[in-house]
């Protein structure tokens, strides 16, 4: 396949620019990052034209510097005390029903940045406890204590992405650990089994089809509830390079194969990012 030129079934129709603006104007208003615009999402001027956005806390410069993604590796920033109050107050303004938490990966925190995490959840329950809230976390490093809290703060969603395929590991993500991966997935389900757990990944980096079904079964090995399937995408010629524009008939395989292995929601389609239409998921769970 030639990969110089995307195909038809990527092109993004640009939407109209008054909610895109008013949401600019809130998270400026209280100084906040998106991951819609730090990781360059395609989906961003869909999203942000219903007034939704995924907040990125804990700053904008990551410690870990994966090749697939466009967030800042840099000097990291200290954590601002009054982030979480900020976000509960823009959530509030922008009318949000689900909420989207994530953050830069933060190995320079004793406990990866999972006090904040809790502390955002908490902040927004305080002042709206209906308001659905997804965190899409790091991996802390292994550190269940550290899991514990996020936890305990009682989000509806804990989503922490596999991204790809184990083999490809090595290259794309050197400094994760694809079984810890999954074993932070298993123990949100054994610290409280009324969490839905969810996951993602890229394809289009050199795995094989039956290496993505490996990853839904051992997905489904550690109970996770939600799956999104997404084309990878890179964000510059410096970045890990896209190998594979894959098909949309293929998306629509993956979907069937997942919701067979028992997925209570997958989301599978090149333009799929993790937080795309996250309310969806939740839709009709009991």
């Amino acid at each position: 396949m030639d990969i110089s030129k995307k195909p038809d079934w990527l092109k993004i129709r640009l939407k109209n620019g008054y909610s895109l603006n008013y949401v600019n104007t809130i998270l400026e208003k209280y100084s906040l990052n998106t991951v819609c615009e730090e990781a360059n999402c395609p989906n961003q001027l869909e999203c942000f034209s219903k007034k939704t956005a995924t907040f990125m806390i804990l700053g904008s410069q990551c410690s870990r510097n994966c090749r697939f993604c466009n967030v800042s590796h840099g000097k990291l920033q200290k954590v601002n005390p009054i982030e979480p109050t900020n976000i509960a107050n823009a959530v509030i303004e922008l009318g949000l029903k689900h909420v989207v938490i994530t953050s830069v990966t933060r190995d320079d925190l004793t406990d990866g940045g999972a006090e904040h995490f809790a502390k955002t959840i908490n902040s927004i329950k305080a002042l709206n406890k209906d308001i659905i809230v997804e965190v899409l976390v790091p991996d802390f490093q292994g550190n269940e204590k550290a899991l514990k809290k996020v936890v305990d703060a009682k989000p509806e969603i804990i989503n922490h992405n596999i991204e790809t395929v184990q083999r490809l590991y090595e290259e794309v993500r050197p400094e994760a650990i694809y079984t810890r991966s999954l074993e932070l997935l298993k123990n949100v389900k054994l610290m409280d089994k009324r969490i839905y757990t969810k996951s993602g990944i890229m394809v289009g980096l050199g795995e094989e089809y039956k290496e993505v079904i490996q990853v839904f079964k051992d997905l489904r090995g550690v109970q996770c509830d939600f799956l999104t399937v997404g084309q990878y995408l890179a964000p510059s010629k410096e970045h890990y390079s896209v190998k594979e524009y894959v098909h949309p008939n293929i998306f629509e395989k993956y979907k069937e194969e997942a919701l067979e292995l028992g997925f209570n929601f997958v989301a599978s389609d090149p333009l799929v990012r993790s937080s795309y239409n996250a309310y969806e998921c939740i839709r009709g769970q009991a």
